[in-house]
């Protein structure tokens, strides 16, 4: 892979990275991988999640050599300048082993202030997000308007109810067996539409962002899974937020009512 020029702005960098890192992923799988399990049968992770990884670390090292570096499959740099980027080379490893295309590499930057850009792409569906704090999301350079105003009336998306929409959402089959998460989630889970299990949180949170999904909640999700898609949903439009329920977090995105729809079902599964 091509070392990238370190002039590129951080939107530009991101986007390269994740270009870079899902194309290097896809062509190892091309050529032949075996996954192994992390914490389940689930839980992978290949030569591709390591190969792509050590990819944007070197690429990271060599553009912002001040910036701190966390990822999924072990990088961590402490960096200087108050600056962190959290890296997920291969999102959704179980489905990306099984040749399903709904995976992706994710990146986003984070410092004190919270999370500033989001860049997801899907190699095989050549999709890429891209969107924070200094610019609004974009699907394959468009900008997204799925959260402004549409109708005749002037409602948009922010406004539609929880119970009209679907929501995407994952939860490992053991914890189902927990009422103490089973409990929140059931009662989520009943409050929306419709319901859509993929297998890949950023790849889910690109989708609240454009329109395709309408709600996403998730229990426990490291900054991996969560910052990206957060960065980009928010610079759509959307709402964000993060809730307790029974001492697990819950991580939560959409249009503004739905998320405080999802935050109060959440909260009604709670064990007092």
């Amino acid at each position: 892979m091509a070392d990238l020029d370190p002039g590129l702005d951080d939107y530009q960098l991101a986007e390269a990275l994740v270009r870079e890192s899902g194309q290097l992923a896809l062509l190892m799988r091309e050529a032949g991988l075996e996954g192994q399990q992390k914490t389940s049968v689930s839980d992978v992770v290949t030569a591709a999640d390591h190969a792509a990884e050590a990819y944007v670390l070197e690429q990271l090292r060599r553009c912002r050599p001040d910036d701190g570096i966390l990822g999924e499959e072990g990088a961590s740099v402490a960096g200087t300048s108050g600056r962190t980027w959290v890296i997920d080379p291969v999102d959704g490893t179980y489905n990306f082993l099984h040749g399903s295309t709904y995976w992706c590499s994710a990146i986003a930057l984070k410092d004190s202030s919270g999370v500033l850009l989001g860049a997801v792409f899907q190699p095989e569906e050549d999709k890429l997000w891209l969107g924070g704090t200094a610019r609004a999301t974009t699907l394959n350079g468009e900008r997204l308007t799925s959260f402004e105003p549409g109708s005749a009336d002037g409602s948009s998306r922010a406004d539609t109810p929880l119970s009209e929409l679907g929501a995407a959402t994952y939860i490992h089959p053991t914890w189902l067996a927990d009422p103490m998460c089973a409990m929140p989630w059931h009662a989520a889970a009943t409050s929306a539409a419709s319901l859509r299990m993929n297998g890949s949180g950023s790849c889910d949170l690109s989708r609240v962002a454009d329109g395709q999904v309408g709600c996403w909640f998730q229990h426990s999700c490291p900054e991996w899974d969560w910052l990206p898609g957060k960065a980009l949903v928010f610079a759509a439009g959307g709402a964000v937020d993060v809730v307790r329920v029974n001492g697990l977090e819950w991580f939560l995105a959409g249009g503004a009512r739905a998320v405080r729809e999802l935050r109060a079902a959440l909260e009604s599964g709670s064990v007092v």
